[in-house]
């Protein structure tokens, strides 16, 4: 069990909560999202081949100079609602990845959506 009584301890206890029920598949990959001070990172994984369909964050923006904003991270979440289109996935399951669904999170969900993705 991972020690609580840090940040990090507390997100990867509730990581590995949330792992143990969102798994994804070839029609449905899970949206994981991993962010840090200075960057914000997004993946469809298709858990059944261990297989990462696309990625996408924000270095591959121009805007990203320094750190991460909510419009970054929505402009993040709509390129990978483009590439998904373009590998022709419809449907998501979105990973968290022990974050909050707050600020950046967020935003990356709901730039994902108006991009066509379905949760």
């Amino acid at each position: 069990m991972a020690n609580i009584k840090t940040k990090e301890g507390r997100r990867k206890r509730i990581k590995m909560g949330i792992r143990k029920v969102v798994k994804g598949t070839t029609i449905r990959p899970r949206l994981s999202v991993f962010r840090s001070n200075k960057a914000i990172y997004v993946q469809l994984i298709d858990d059944a081949k261990g297989v990462t369909l696309a990625s996408s964050s924000s270095y591959e923006l121009d805007k990203n100079k320094g750190g991460v904003n909510q419009t970054i991270s929505k402009s993040v979440g709509q390129k990978i609602a483009e590439k998904a289109k373009a590998a022709g996935i419809e449907e998501i399951v979105f990973d968290r990845n022990g974050y909050l669904y707050h600020g950046n999170v967020k935003a990356l969900a709901e730039g994902a959506r108006e991009g066509g993705l379905k949760f």
